[in-house]
């Protein structure tokens, strides 16, 4: 986007490279930031990495004794539910002496419509690390119950180790997709593969079978494609 103007009681937005697009709203994403204005942690001498965010090791633990840090103030995704789970762990921690996130397995919601949905890598990911991969995907178009909600558009992608067939990945565009990947989300907490995903029984019909389809789909067994 390089320009976004109203018109009337719609807005006009400039794409580089393509034609205006007229549309009802613009919503505009400029990022987040830690928050970490306003702590005193200069007073205490903790100083901030690059990013602006609070240096911790693995157990939250900044470099000052006695003072540890969650949440978006350090790395890692700023999201509430990650930020939930540190909480819980650094809880544990105290309580317990061992507290654990599996950052691997957060995922991650955008909210539009339709809406997406990923935990774990990504293709590109995977290509960077030399992890060879095999894809399964499935489209919404041959689901019978996104059909019924007339909710036809977005897919289901599974990836998984080319070897092991453990999932690597699964990445969601379609409706209800904050609440499938969560599904993906547990298997891959559980060191699921793409075939322990596709023998799951799904009921039917429901938007979960996709993810179900695309699991199949992972070795060419596809049932509705």
């Amino acid at each position: 986007m390089t320009a976004a103007r109203v018109e009337g009681t719609g807005c006009v937005v400039e794409i580089e490279g393509g034609e205006p697009i007229a549309c009802d709203r613009v919503l505009l994403a400029v990022g987040r930031v830690p928050h970490t204005e306003g702590l005193g942690l200069d007073a205490v001498g903790i100083q901030l990495d690059e990013k602006g965010r609070i240096p911790v090791d693995d157990h939250f633990a900044t470099s000052v004794p006695g003072i540890s840090a969650i949440g978006d103030v350090i790395r890692g995704p700023m999201l509430a539910h990650k930020a939930e789970e540190e909480g819980i762990a650094f809880a544990e921690r105290l309580a317990t002496g061992y507290g654990h996130v599996d950052y691997e397995v957060i995922p991650a919601v955008v909210y539009t419509h339709p809406e997406i949905a990923s935990v774990g890598r990504t293709e590109d990911e995977l290509k960077e690390r030399g992890v060879e991969y095999r894809k399964g995907v499935f489209p919404f178009l041959a689901s019978g119950r996104a059909r019924s909600l007339g909710q036809t558009d977005g897919r289901v992608k599974v990836l998984a180790d080319a070897g092991t067939d453990r999932v690597l990945g699964v990445h969601i565009l379609g409706p209800r997709a904050g609440d499938l990947i969560a599904e993906a989300a547990a298997a891959m907490a559980f060191g699921a593969s793409s075939e322990d995903l596709a023998r799951v029984c799904h009921a039917h019909p429901t938007l979960s079978e996709s993810l179900k389809e695309a699991a199949l789909a992972v070795t060419g067994q596809a049932i509705h494609v």
